[in-house]
């Protein structure tokens, strides 16, 4: 299979996983038992209401043409209510929320920018010294770099989120008072200003997945080592730099990169438990909120939205494992 034709299957496979992931989707929340238009209308909520909820939204509609109204304003947008009521949601429509009156695609936008910025930092951190530190312990197998190392992890991995944050919050924002907590500045208003407020929450977000990139890399890295295409750079007589940057780390990577892709893609749908800690309304805080007041288009709209940016991360990690090794795109 030649690497155009790769790509092709690979996007096709794509479009035809998130179609399958919104069409159940769909259906899973509107086959639950609870009242959909109940839930969006709010309390209190009388019958004439809920009337006008159910028919503002189209839940009065068989559910298969409501399945197709949704998918369609999906890609081409659509209306919802009508005559002077009528409110237009554009493409890529996830729905409404009657709750707070805006389309749950402006919701998410007005949130994504924050948890963007939690999850970027905090994945560059967390794969720079998740990585560094596994390929340091395997070169150094066995000594006390590598028995430091492996006790770190264990002790990151067994961490849970929640304290590190509330100890982080403790130590450093109020005792010793050396970071700002519980605010987000943009990144075009101040850079500067915008890395500052974010170094705990990308801390704390990348101490568990930097514990477990360390165990994966070094496991992988002393795998890569004992293979015979290893030795024999070595025979060559090549340094043990270029053994280890050109010939090991390529191919140890491989598994590291396919769990890069999905863990990013997953924590850009919202890093829950971080942005409820610092009291940031990001995506994951959107989510949770919705769930509590049952909102439930808007609960709709960023399970799908997380799907869907889980998915591209998959297609990116494809594409880009491709390029690290072609026998893969032979192979289809």
């Amino acid at each position: 299979m030649t690497g155009a034709s790769y790509v092709v299957k690979r996007l096709v496979a794509a479009v035809l996983v998130l179609l399958t992931i919104a069409a159940l989707t769909f259906l899973v929340f509107h086959l639950l038992p609870n009242d959909v238009s109940q839930a969006s209308c709010g309390k209190p909520c009388t019958a004439e209401r809920r009337e006008v909820v159910r028919h503002f939204l189209g839940y009065d509609q068989p559910v298969l043409v409501q399945l197709g109204e949704f998918l369609r304003g999906i890609v081409a947008g659509r209306s919802y209510g009508t005559a002077a009521a009528t409110v237009h949601c554009s493409a890529p429509c996830f729905g409404y929320s009657f709750r707070l009156n805006e389309p749950v695609t402006s919701l998410i936008g007005e949130r994504f920018g924050i948890t963007a910025s939690i999850a970027l930092g905090a994945a560059v951190i967390w794969s720079v010294v998740g990585v560094g530190t596994g390929v340091l312990a395997a070169l150094r197998r066995g000594t006390w770099v590598d028995r430091v190392a492996m006790g770190s992890t264990v002790v990151g991995v067994s961490t849970p989120t929640y304290l590190v944050g509330l100890v982080g919050i403790y130590v450093f924002g109020f005792k010793l008072n050396v970071l700002p907590v519980g605010t987000f500045v943009p990144f075009r208003e101040d850079p500067v200003g915008w890395a500052w407020h974010l170094v705990l929450p990308w801390v704390v977000l990348a101490v568990a997945s930097a514990a477990v990139y360390t165990r994966m890399t070094r496991s992988q890295m002393l795998d890569v080592l004992e293979e015979n295409y290893v030795r024999t750079a070595r025979a060559k007589g090549l340094s043990e730099r270029q053994v280890v940057l050109r010939h090991a780390l390529r191919n140890a990577l491989l598994p590291v990169v396919t769990l890069f892709g999905l863990d990013l893609g997953g924590l850009l749908g919202g890093a829950v438990i971080t942005e409820k800690i610092f009291s940031m309304q990001g995506v994951g805080a959107l989510l949770v909120d919705s769930v509590g007041n049952l909102d439930l288009p808007v609960v709709l709209g960023v399970t799908l939205f997380s799907a869907f940016l889980i998915v591209l991360a998959n297609l990116v990690v494809d594409l880009a494992y491709s390029r690290l090794d072609p026998r893969v795109s032979r192979s289809g």
